[in-house]
């Protein structure tokens, strides 16, 4: 496998990581319609684990298949195709070798009582990672969550692991918990703060979400207002986040949110584009529309993020 010029500066950037970390980066750079480009467009499909099947897949039956996630992720041409143990596991065999994967090994539930800290369960191994031939493990952190510093030294522990193995490290991080409310969750300053906490822990492709230009934390808002950090468009704080995350040194996808139309899902990805950011990891918005109409969706964001749309 030819790695471009794009991809190799991007490999550049990691400067302590191992070969076998920095070939799987390149697999799932190198991967699909946009290879080679340095954006990506991933699927993630751990919804199910985390809202239940029917909010999940009930708009599109099809998509209670777990092979239809893979082959809709390769038909489309993405970078890799993201989900729990389970779901990777229902068509590994299949599959194996046609798209990278990305092993969720963390996870949590819409059932478990609201007054209870916010955090996921360990739910797959480094090792399920390498048996399944996955690229790399995602994890998801919560910071605000009073369960936040346990979440951290977990994905620390298993980061160190992976790293090891060769198997790259991807992090959402969703700021969520006691300490912030739904406008703090999307707020420009807890989402730059989550995009750096991703980066100091390490992870080799940070997601995060679209974030308001609502400033949260007082002490924040003071500097943003003192320095003039520019938040007033969606790209503006697309830059932002991707300035906050080591200066734009590692990859960051942001994530598709709930299901939406498709002119919202296309100017997400222009924000995404001329904000310096990598691409999207983009599932209920994919999943959940008729396969064709996901995949003339899925076209359009890559000619968007190729610069033709």
């Amino acid at each position: 496998m030819k790695t471009t010029k794009a991809v190799q500066r991007i490999l550049a950037n990691y400067e302590g990581e191992t070969p076998g970390v920095k070939a799987n980066l390149a697999r799932i750079m190198m991967a699909g319609k946009l290879g080679g480009t340095g954006k990506m467009i991933i699927l993630p499909v751990d919804q199910g684990f985390e809202h239940g099947p029917a909010r999940s897949f009930a708009p599109n039956p099809a998509a209670y298949d777990p092979h239809y996630h893979y082959q809709l992720a390769i038909d489309a041409g993405l970078n890799a195709y993201a989900a729990p143990l389970g779901m990777l596991e229902a068509g590994a065999d299949t599959f194996a070798g046609q798209i990278p994967t990305i092993l969720k090994v963390n996870s949590a539930n819409s059932l478990i009582p609201d007054p209870a800290p916010k955090t996921q369960a360990i739910t797959a191994s480094v090792d399920d990672a390498l048996r399944l031939g996955a690229s790399a493990i995602g994890f998801t952190i919560y910071p605000g969550s009073s369960a936040a510093l346990n979440m951290f030294s977990d994905i620390a522990e298993m980061r160190k692991e992976a790293a090891a193995k060769g198997i790259a490290t991807v992090i959402w991080s969703y700021p969520r918990g006691e300490s912030l409310d739904k406008d703090g969750e999307t707020a420009i300053d807890i989402a730059a703060y989550a995009a750096q906490i991703a980066g100091l822990l390490g992870a080799h492709i940070i997601k995060i979400k679209l974030s308001t230009d609502h400033l949260s934390l007082p002490e924040a808002k003071k500097v943003y207002e003192a320095e003039g950090i520019d938040i007033s468009t969606q790209a503006a704080r697309v830059k932002h986040c991707v300035d906050s995350a080591l200066a734009g040194r590692r990859l960051m996808v942001f994530s598709g949110g709930a299901a939406k139309g498709a002119d919202a899902v296309n100017d997400d990805a222009r924000a995404i584009r001329d904000g310096g950011g990598n691409g999207s990891i983009i599932g209920r918005n994919s999943f959940q529309r008729d396969r064709k109409d996901a995949l003339a969706m899925l076209a359009k964001l890559m000619d968007i993020y190729r610069g033709k749309a």
